[in-house]
């Protein structure tokens, strides 16, 4: 087992010592501490660039075209939050969402998971709450960020791989057609949050389409 002195402040020497060479090697815990804020600096995304964003007033068009389309349409219940995850696609540029709702708001951000994509299908994630998922999270990765909540409703932790182009908050979906884009950042996987927690006892029809341009 090599013997150790451990440093005492910064700008003393590490000396290791070897029990089967007698060898010494001497480092600068100066130059150690430096290095590994380094690491830590690497280990946080870069910041994302802000998303472009309008509304449209053809809600019942939209609503009537994502009504017939296979995966145009989903009900989120009362407390649940819907992670629609869309990975980064090798042909495209930038990522486009459409939403809207029957009868009432819904709350909806979206983030990007700095990530290697392995395949470019869309995945649904239903949760209870934001908080279930963050538990999972917090299982992973530690050093979390809270990012805020809706309506006093959930608050998201999300891990330091996450970076946050739209915070969450309550959109008017049932008047207006919600539609934004977004262009790659790079590598990884969008999450767009469809929130509904703070809701007790409403259901939300949730008509969206989501897809890539070049």
């Amino acid at each position: 087992i090599p013997k150790y002195h451990l440093p005492q402040g910064v700008g003393d020497i590490v000396m290791i010592q070897s029990d089967h060479t007698g060898a010494v090697d001497i480092l600068s815990s100066e130059l150690e501490t430096a290095g590994l804020l380094g690491e830590q600096r690497k280990a946080q995304p870069p910041p994302l660039a802000p998303p472009t964003m309008w509304t449209t007033e053809k809600t019942k068009e939209f609503k009537a075209k994502m009504g017939k389309e296979k995966d145009g349409r989903m009900v989120v219940k009362p407390g649940e939050v819907v992670t629609v995850r869309v990975p980064t696609h090798p042909d495209g540029k930038c990522i486009c969402w459409e939403f809207a709702t029957d009868d009432y708001d819904i709350g909806f951000g979206v983030y990007f998971d700095w990530t290697t994509v392995t395949s470019t299908a869309i995945t649904v994630q239903v949760s209870e709450s934001s908080d279930e998922e963050d538990e999972e999270e917090e299982e992973e990765i530690e050093g979390l960020s809270p990012v805020g909540d809706v309506e006093r409703g959930s608050k998201s932790y999300l891990r330091n791989r996450y970076g946050e182009i739209v915070p969450v908050y309550r959109r008017n979906s049932h008047r207006e057609v919600q539609a934004g884009s977004h262009e790659y950042p790079g590598e990884g996987i969008y999450l767009l949050r469809f929130d509904n927690s703070y809701s007790l006892l409403r259901n939300k029809t949730l008509f969206f389409h989501i897809y890539y341009t070049s």
